[in-house]
């Protein structure tokens, strides 16, 4: 294995960890900023009106979203094993 094909590896990692949790912390950016709507138009200051429903929004579209990251991860990893048997 060279330095290229390690650097190869490296950057499909990080492009599927981009891929997986990008749709998840967009949600909880849609919902933080929903949220701080709210809170900047009715002046409430409640700390828990902010966790409590993205926390919820986060869990909701983690179990939505599951498969998807099921199927990525296993496509990377499906490849990685394949250029590791391809070493050999």
């Amino acid at each position: 294995m060279t330095e290229a094909d390690a650097i190869d590896i490296a950057r499909e990692a990080v492009l599927v960890l981009l891929t997986m949790t990008l749709p998840v912390m967009l949600i909880a950016l849609g919902v933080g900023l929903v949220i701080a709507l709210f809170q900047a138009l009715t002046q409430l200051q409640e700390m828990t009106l902010v966790f409590v429903p993205k926390i919820l929004v986060v869990f909701a579209s983690l179990l939505f979203l599951l498969p998807f990251m099921l199927g990525t991860i296993a496509t990377f990893f499906e490849g990685l094993a394949d250029k590791i048997i391809g070493l050999s």
